[in-house]
């Protein structure tokens, strides 16, 4: 495995080939082929140095320790997966938007199994800021829908559903593969969290209608309400009293059904 690296990193570069990459750069992208590679997701920094070509000092140098590196690691992925949805410019449907981001998480962790696992490790004590970006977008797109009238939890709690699901069905699906052989599980998953999420018309239909439904009960209207004050606030009350309206609106939003 070492050596297959070694020879895609360290081959000789030609005179109309780009600048040489720093060495920080090397061993980050020799510790991601070598992540990629590893049967159990694992790496030990001798490997990563001698596939670099780099001595020990130089990588603590850049990068502390075993942890910081697999930390820069981490960044690296999140980066990746984030590429396309950084591009991506919302569409006139949230819901499909939604699905459609659902999925293509599923997919980037099917393709990318140890590296997926070690973004949404427990070890990973802080959370990098890309992890954090994946989740204002989720969020960003479920105001979309709250402000059509199709959500009917407040964004926020929404989105901690969403995520955990989608996160929990796809490590699923990358550990333990003997056992979760059905890729369908993850569109039945999403399906049933979007059940919950949304309207009964947008869950029932599958195809998210452009303008608010007539009735769809006090927790979607809250919901609603909420997302358009927060979008525009109303002059009619203080900044502390907005807040206010809107914690009330989101503790309706978010009642369980009895």
């Amino acid at each position: 495995m070492t050596s297959r690296v070694t020879r895609r990193m360290t081959s000789p570069a030609t005179s109309d080939s780009v600048a040489p990459v720093s060495t920080k750069a090397r061993i980050l992208e020799v510790a991601a082929a070598l992540v990629a590679e590893s049967p159990n997701g694992d790496v030990s920094t001798r490997a990563v140095c001698e596939a670099a070509g780099v001595g020990a000092p130089a990588l603590y140098r850049h990068f502390g320790d075993k942890e910081g590196l697999l930390s820069a690691v981490v960044d690296h992925g999140w980066d990746k997966y984030l590429a396309t949805k950084r591009e991506r410019r919302p569409g006139t449907d949230p819901v499909r938007d939604l699905r459609e981001g659902w999925d293509s998480h599923t997919e980037f962790a099917l393709q990318n199994p140890n590296l997926y696992r070690l973004m949404n490790s427990p070890a990973m004590r802080t959370p990098p800021a890309a992890a954090l970006e994946s989740h204002e977008i989720l969020t960003a797109d479920l105001q979309r829908a709250a402000e059509q009238g199709t959500l009917r939890l407040a964004p926020e709690l929404a989105a901690q559903m969403i995520m955990s699901a989608n996160v929990g069905v796809a490590l699923m699906l990358v550990s333990r593969p003997a056992t979760f052989t059905d890729r369908t599980v993850s569109r039945r998953v999403r399906d049933a969290v979007h059940a919950v999420v949304f309207t009964p018309e947008v869950a029932q239909s599958r195809t998210p209608p452009t303008t608010a439904p007539a009735d769809t009960g006090v927790p979607a209207g809250a919901t609603r309400l909420g997302a358009l004050l927060r979008q525009t606030p109303s002059p009619a009350f203080t900044p502390a009293e907005g807040a206010l309206l809107c914690e009330w609106l989101d503790r309706l939003a978010n009642t369980p059904p009895e």
